[in-house]
């Protein structure tokens, strides 16, 4: 829902066999996931199958996200950062609802620049899916050019009826399915999802600076 750039992590690791990429992936705030066969003995770097099995990191929200939310399946998150204030939401014309509950003092980022930003993952039930708190990183991503959900680029960037966030800004946002990972959904294995199709996802982001 990291950096976008692959991960690693001493719990394990987990082989995947890439059509156009020789290396693994472990992709957190991207669009779909698909978790390869691996051993759970160990915590395998997530891949984001898009058709034709072409890759993207776009395709990973949580780029860093992905590994996310395999990570969250077996670590519980803090009580800190699964803690939400309550914000009253303001409804953009695509659909995003967002509020600012702390303005940055900092600049805007642009398009195609790579930030870093912290965030905290919940279903619309209220249920934390992923943080990157408690992974003690924020995630790194170039902003506005596919590779996180569209909703964060949206929410992020700004437009549209929603001023962009300032370095050191606070911002939650409400997406809905089409701006999140759609009817796919992710982390999905055996019939059962992190992510269930066209869910409703809720994001508190912390914009932390330029990378």
């Amino acid at each position: 829902m990291s950096s976008l750039a692959p991960y690693s992590h001493s719990v394990g690791t987990c082989l995947t066999s890439l059509q156009s990429h020789k290396r693994n992936y472990s992709l957190p705030p991207l669009t779909s996931y698909t978790i390869t066969t691996c051993s759970y003995q160990q915590l395998p770097p997530l891949v984001v199958q898009k058709e034709e099995n072409q890759l993207k990191r776009r395709d990973a929200i949580g780029l860093a996200f992905s590994f996310g939310l395999l990570h969250s399946l077996f670590q519980p998150l803090s009580t800190s950062a699964a803690e939400a204030v309550p914000c009253e939401l303001t409804v953009a014309p695509s659909g995003l609802s967002f509020c600012d509950k702390i303005v940055g003092t900092g600049s805007q980022a642009v398009k195609g620049q790579l930030i870093k930003a912290h965030y905290v993952g919940r279903l619309e039930n209220g249920k934390v899916f992923d943080s990157s708190y408690n992974r003690g990183k924020p995630l790194t991503f170039r902003v506005g050019v596919g590779e996180v959900i569209k909703g964060w680029d949206e929410g992020i960037l700004g437009g549209d009826g929603i001023p962009p966030m300032l370095a050191g800004g606070k911002r939650t946002l409400k997406l809905p399915p089409q701006l999140g990972y759609g009817s796919r959904g992710a982390g999905c294995k055996g019939g059962s999802c992190v992510i269930p199709p066209d869910s409703v996802l809720l994001f508190d982001v912390e914009f932390v600076s330029k990378a």
